[in-house]
């Protein structure tokens, strides 16, 4: 395993899966350019370092975890259901009712000590070969990236944030990205349903300045851990442990009283005021979107220390798939253990990447009774940052829920709009765009798994349905002219068998009308009466391509406004919203290089 990212480095370049880019390159969109094209290559190209970056002497990698082989080289694993195969070792034995009570079993195993952080005992910890300051504190030695031209300002993306309980005297590690204002100020992006705004809403109420560290570039196993989604008061450089099989060296910083890694290629020390915001973002997300500029903590940075040669480490993220999507795939296969702890029917779950790892999630479980699917969505919407997942589908254990195709066999061959709709609400992620409301709105679950005796029968099938005419596009646009374009989804599907046949369409919604005039007309329409699932997409976007309806679907659609069901057929608005759909709040644009 690795001490420090340099070990990592070294590793990738024996792997072949790094390139070295020598030409000068600025770290304004110049670097971020490389990158978006790199990780688009197939299995997710190969991690970049860039060793001339105009304005800094210190060299930027990026995209060191953006590929299965990666991720699996940094987590120490020849796959990623390794790690979790681990983690049942410690806890079949130990039945609980929570992942959090599952945790801290962790903690009581013999083993586990060797887990925990330990005390840096050498005389100079390798973060601190070079200290700034006071006045000498400046963020401009450092190579932060400006991602995507529409970007507030520059933003350190892959920071370990360290915060420390008022209360408790927990730590909690972060990823919280930083927008950088001048010289010793950025901005703090915690959202509130994350440990870092938790422990800041303590201090606020205390009405005292919170002491805050920043750790830039590291071990992989530490990096990884401060992204993942661990339960409140539980320390990630622990789990950090876990992962590389050896304690985390941590030193204490020089002007707050908090610990950080003694590894550390970077370190930055300082305080929030509870009673200081400013305004920060836009920023281009992993949801491929813009998030909107809004009022968040300011960070004073009171020093900043970095080894003598140290390697500024960030990340790219943007439309799936991207670095952050097999970082987050180690989560799903690291906590599928925990969450089957707590629901044991779940036998697997799947995250489709264009979701973005908090939109939709596909489950197979072993259904035992009427209800059980009902049972098992209510249920993963109580758990955790699973509470966020706006669409939860439900299938059988003998599909595996990554294998799309037969998930798509579901929809066309059994599910039933009136039976088959599980619908909630609840707790959204911040980055949710698509309810009308901010961290709140619309769920939905599928139960696309076999009826049960005692379970309502779904609609059965009179007669077949006529065969999709050659000529079908004409017949629409000529019925329906702000009809721009069409592709008949499923086809090598649904010709061989009595199933539903679906379409997505391309549409000039008018700007003052909401999409539900736009749905109606579709439905009405004659020609279109043949398809039973319909989709709408705006106008400008390539129904060829996969991925991209994917992920304009999870991402665009609020499953109480966007899904109509009229006479057993479905219609889904994936379009852009706006006042005329009631939604009042401001829709993100679409990341782009091209402005």
């Amino acid at each position: 395993m690795y001490k420090n990212l340099l070990e990592f480095i070294e590793q990738l370049k024996e792997e072949d899966e790094i390139k070295f880019i020598k030409k000068e390159v600025s770290p304004h969109l110049d670097i971020s350019k490389i990158t978006d094209e790199e990780s688009k290559f197939a299995k997710g190209g190969k991690a970049l370092c860039f060793t001339n970056v105009k304005g800094s002497r210190f060299p930027v990698a990026t995209n060191i975890f953006g590929s299965d082989k990666r991720i699996c080289l940094a987590l120490g694993v020849d796959k990623l259901d390794d790690l979790g195969e681990r983690v049942k070792e410690y806890i079949k034995a130990n039945p609980a009712k929570n992942i959090k009570s599952i945790l801290n079993i962790l903690k009581l195993v013999g083993s586990a000590v060797n887990f925990f952080p330990r005390k840096y005992k050498g005389k100079t910890p390798p973060c601190r070969q070079v200290v700034y300051k006071g006045d000498e504190v400046d963020l401009s030695i450092i190579p932060v990236l400006t991602c995507w031209p529409k970007d507030a300002g520059p933003f350190i993306t892959l920071p370990m944030v360290i915060t420390k309980s008022l209360s408790t005297g927990k730590r909690n590690v972060g990823m919280y990205r930083l927008q950088v204002f001048d010289k010793n100020t950025t901005g703090m992006h915690w959202h509130i349903h994350k440990d870092g705004s938790h422990y800041y809403n303590e201090y606020k109420k205390a009405k005292k300045r919170m002491p805050v560290a920043v750790a830039i570039g590291a071990a992989p196993s530490l990096i990884y851990s401060a992204t993942a989604p661990m339960p409140t008061g539980m320390d990630e450089m622990i789990l950090a442990g876990f992962i590389n099989k050896k304690p985390v060296y941590m030193t204490k910083c020089l002007t707050v009283d908090l610990e950080v890694p003694a590894d550390a290629e970077f370190i930055l020390e300082g305080y929030i005021d509870p009673e200081e915001k400013r305004l920060e973002g836009p920023f281009g997300d992993h949801t491929g979107y813009y998030s909107l500029a809004d009022y968040y903590p300011v960070f004073h940075v009171t020093a900043i220390t970095h080894k003598e040669n140290p390697i500024y480490n960030a990340t790219l993220v943007g439309r799936p798939p991207m670095e952050d999507c097999y970082m987050a795939r180690a989560t799903e296969r690291l906590f599928l253990p925990l969450i089957q702890s707590v629901i044991p029917e779940i036998t697997d779950y799947f995250f489709p990447m264009e979701g973005v790892f908090h939109n939709i999630v596909i489950v197979s479980i072993n259904k035992e009774y009427p209800g059980h699917a009902h049972k098992v969505i209510n249920g993963l919407w109580g758990q955790g940052q699973m509470s966020f997942c706006k669409a939860i589908i439900i299938i059988e254990d003998n599909i595996k829920p990554s294998d799309l195709k037969k998930v798509a066999m579901l929809f066309l061959t059994r599910f039933d709009p009136l039976s088959d709709i599980i619908e909630g609400k609840g707790v959204l992620d911040v980055l949710d765009h698509s309810s009308p409301y901010p961290n709140f709105g619309a769920k939905v679950g599928f139960d696309l798994t076999k009826r049960f005796e005692g379970e309502p029968p779904r609609k059965e099938k009179t007669s077949k349905k006529a065969s999709i005419k050659d000529n079908i596009k004409e017949v629409l646009f000529e019925e329906a002219d702000f009809i721009k374009n069409i592709r008949i989804l499923f086809s090598e599907m649904s010709e061989d068998y009595n199933g539903k046949k679906a379409a997505a369409f391309a549409i000039d919604k008018p700007k003052d009308t909401p999409g539900a005039d736009s749905a109606l007309k579709i439905l009405k329409a004659k020609a279109a009466k043949v398809f039973d699932i319909i989709i709408l997409f705006d106008k400008d976007i390539n129904l060829e391509d996969d991925s991209l309806l994917l992920w304009k679907v999870f991402n665009n659609v609020d499953p109480q406004r966007d899904i109509i069901i009229k006479n057993g057929r479905t219609l889904i608005n994936a379009c852009k919203k706006g006042i005329a759909d009631g939604h009042l709040r401001e829709w993100p644009e679409d990341l782009s290089f091209d402005i």
